[in-house]
């Protein structure tokens, strides 16, 4: 289990999952209504009925929680039934995600809400999978044979769940030495490369603009932070606080540095360019910047509670002005983190809170990310959320909204029921 956000100061404390099977009577009664909601979204009753399948296998003692395991151990599934409901079958998609989301907000949505982005990777053997390759795979830390999920989660003071998935598919896969295999996976016809950035602003707008569920934080790491196309996404919505991580390497000054006009020669035409004045200095990057700072100004605060007692680091924050090409670009709140003791590592973090902010919610904010890594941890232990042996594009996405859908369900037990326990919940197939 991951820490749990306790901070002196905190907007408030998001909760872990701690529902016990015992907890629970009439589960499948209760499975089968909160299916139902989902009945106008599928044409045949073939496909409502291997919805519940599919979910009754994630929530069993099964040791592999793969289609075929799941079809020869919940009675009435069958194997090729669910491998075509999960890879072939249509779906409104759409429409489902919609209820989804508003079943969300029903037991978690709160004005103070956390919207978090980030990706997980799904270790693979072969190439024949949608969109796999050799690439970073962040929850092993290392380069593999994978595909790389972009996950939006929410989080609140009720708990957290996953809201949006998309999966990333590396630009190789756009040419035409793989035209044979996107043909094999079944690739919607207008499918693009996009970036996980592009990706991550893509779910953000949808789940702002969509309103289904109120946010009020927008949380990621430095993936998303150095894109200009994501945060300038980000930017567009009044009200949302962003705080997201950016690189050490990033520049900026303590004050705005006064620039002025300069004319140029380009071929022949005289153009202007926006340029330092003279006697200005040059920009310093974050981590010169934060080696720079008296200790005196660097605030110790506990930011969880870990396996092994507080988890504590350094903080500080400044109004810097970024720099983009050597000239400045916007104002923005800089918060620093390092760990104690010689030798610190440091992290940084950039957000447009108000001027007012205090340094006390940047602290909470900088370890607000947990739910979405627990999220993942969740749905893999327990649900089989990285089981799948599904190759098609869709097949992938169908998996893991089932897979979203089935962890959401033990959290609306779990805020239903009002009750603590200490470990997972499971369902005999």
């Amino acid at each position: 289990m991951l820490p749990e956000i306790r901070t002196s100061g905190d907007i408030y404390t998001i909760p872990k999952f701690d529902l016990d099977r015992n907890d629970v009577e009439g589960f499948l009664d209760t499975l089968k209504g909160f299916h139902a909601e989902f009945r106008d979204c599928f044409v045949r009753e073939e496909g409502r009925k291997n919805l519940s399948y599919y979910a009754i296998g994630q929530f069993s003692r099964l040791e592999r929680k793969s289609i075929e395991p799941i079809a020869m151990n919940v009675e009435g599934a069958k194997v090729r039934a669910i491998q075509r409901f999960i890879s072939e079958a249509t779906w409104d998609e759409e429409k489902m995600m919609h209820k989804y989301r508003s079943l969300v907000n029903n037991d978690m949505g709160e004005e103070n809400g956390v919207l978090i982005i980030d990706e997980s990777g799904f270790k693979k053997k072969g190439d024949e999978s949608a969109g796999v390759h050799k690439q970073y795979c962040g929850n092993i830390g290392k380069v593999e044979n994978c595909q790389v999920g972009v996950f939006a989660a929410y989080a609140s003071s009720q708990g957290y769940a996953l809201l949006d998935k998309k999966l990333f598919v590396p630009e190789i896969w756009f040419t035409d030495e793989y035209k044979e295999r996107r043909e094999k996976c079944k690739f919607p016809v207008d499918l693009e490369f996009r970036t996980k950035p592009q990706l991550a602003a893509r779910m953000a707008e949808d789940i702002i603009e969509q309103d289904l569920i109120p946010v009020k934080y927008i949380v990621a790491d430095s993936i998303y932070g150095n894109s200009p196309e994501f945060v300038e996404q980000v930017e567009k919505y009044t009200g949302k606080t962003y705080f997201l991580g950016v690189s050490s390497e990033t520049q900026c000054w303590l004050r705005l540095p006064a620039t002025t006009e300069k004319e140029y020669k380009y071929r022949g035409e005289v153009r202007q360019k926006s340029v330092l004045k003279q006697g200005e200095k040059k920009p310093v990057s974050l981590m010169e910047l934060a080696r720079s700072i008296n200790s005196f100004f660097w605030y110790r605060r506990i930011v969880s509670e870990g396996t092994k007692g507080p988890i504590e680091y350094e903080f500080t924050k400044r109004r810097v002005v970024l720099a983009k090409n050597g000239l400045p670009t916007k104002e923005v709140w800089l918060i620093m983190k390092r760990t104690i003791g010689p030798n610190p590592t440091y992290s940084f973090f950039v957000s447009n809170a108000p001027v007012s902010s205090r340094l006390a919610l940047f602290v909470w904010l900088s370890g607000v990310r947990w739910p979405i890594e627990q999220c993942f941890e969740e749905g893999k232990s327990e649900l089989g959320m990285d089981h799948y042996e599904v190759r098609k594009y869709l097949g992938w996405n169908h998996h893991m909204l089932i897979s979203m859908l089935s962890h959401f369900f033990l959290w609306h037990l779990k805020i239903k029921l009002g009750k603590k326990s200490t470990s997972g919940y499971y369902c005999p197939a």
